[in-house]
């Protein structure tokens, strides 16, 4: 009957643990998926004369298939913009629909291109591009070991050496036993470009500003948006 307690007692706990084991795997893996979102600048540079550009029509593009993703950066980089007294328009909002962002541009397009910017008399873009991009999968790994005594009480032969020493349930390893697990965790990471144009340069003075930023998960594609733009604007000043 004792024995037959200790087993019962030893596999509950053991089932505990294992249930508990896994929570917590989760609730890791969750702070994980919504914490490694990160934005930081790689590189930066702009002319000595870029605030020039406040004089200017601005054109906002963002080059992606991604509507969503086109809209928020757009937008998000045309108010930053705007927020500074200067002229700017989100491309999603004018652009013809002849005209495509990510396919290879023909001899007719770069003529229609050209011909609406002169036409809406947009003198100066800001582009963001996709340069790179990778997809990095990793592996948490736990469990495979005795997670230490078979009762979170201490029982009395805990309140002397000798009753522990001699005791049958210290004689052997009869901890609770964690069955190995691991989950896996995948995420990618784009490098992503920003250049600034200012047309009414003369040619060779034409770019005046080029910055270079990785995002790592991105989720929130608003917010990562925002990020990105607070991070452009302050490597630009």
């Amino acid at each position: 009957m004792i024995l037959h307690l200790i087993c019962t007692s030893f596999n509950n706990k053991h089932n505990i643990m294992k249930n508990i084991f896994r929570l917590s795997v989760c609730i890791c893996m969750t702070i994980i998926s919504t914490s490694c979102s990160n934005t930081k600048v790689l590189a930066s540079w702009k002319a000595d004369y870029a605030s020039d550009i406040r004089d200017n029509n601005v054109l906002v593009i963002t080059r992606t298939d991604n509507t969503q993703a086109r809209v928020a950066f757009e937008n998000e980089i045309r108010d930053a913009l705007t927020s500074e007294g200067i002229k700017a328009t989100s491309s999603f909002t004018v652009l013809p629909e002849n005209i495509k962002l990510t396919q290879e541009p023909t001899d007719e397009s770069k003529e229609a291109f050209k011909s609406f910017m002169d036409s809406e008399g947009y003198d100066a873009v800001v582009l963001s591009v996709i340069k790179d991009q990778e997809e990095t999968t990793k592996t948490y790994t736990d469990g495979g070991y005795y997670a230490g005594a078979t009762t979170p009480f201490y029982r009395p032969y805990y309140l002397g050496f000798y009753s522990y020493y001699y005791h049958p349930l210290t004689l052997a390893s009869t901890g609770v036993y964690v069955e190995p697990s691991s989950t896996t965790y995948t995420y990618k990471t784009y490098v992503l470009e920003t250049v600034a144009y200012d047309l009414t340069k003369e040619d060779g003075k034409k770019l005046i500003a080029v910055v270079t930023s990785k995002i790592e998960n991105p989720q929130d594609i608003s917010r990562n948006a925002e990020v990105y733009t607070k991070k452009i604007a302050k490597a630009l000043k």
